[in-house]
């Protein structure tokens, strides 16, 4: 296996490492496109077992962090996802195919009751 293959998969495997992350993926690949906030919504109920009760504010907060200084930059370096923070507007970007494929094994491997159904918003 060539040197820059093998730092792809590793790349690859190292972003999906992160549940939030995954879990972040498994929505835009199914919708295409989200907004932030009903990205850390849908994270956030999917945290807390599907129940939409209201989170404490300090959770939120975290969550917007998490996202915003973590998750989507670690993905739009990788060109999986592109994001505006002044619109909240997250996107796939062309990258996301090359992860598709790990991403879909990950999601059939994992537990049911780890990939929630969630309500739409």
């Amino acid at each position: 296996m060539s040197q820059s293959k093998a730092s792809r998969m590793e790349a690859a495997c190292s972003l999906l490492a992160e549940s939030e992350r995954r879990f972040l993926l498994y929505q835009l690949a199914e919708a295409g496109s989200a907004t932030l906030d009903d990205l850390m919504h849908q994270i956030l109920v999917w945290e807390q077992d599907g129940s939409s009760a209201a989170v404490d504010s300090e959770r939120k907060q975290r969550c917007y962090i998490a996202m915003v200084h973590n998750h989507l930059p670690r993905l739009a370096d990788h060109d999986i996802v592109e994001y505006d923070l002044r619109s909240g507007d997250v996107v796939l970007s062309s990258g996301f195919e090359d992860i598709r494929p790990l991403l879909d094994q990950f999601r059939q491997t994992e537990e049911e009751h780890e990939i929630r159904q969630l309500p739409p918003l």
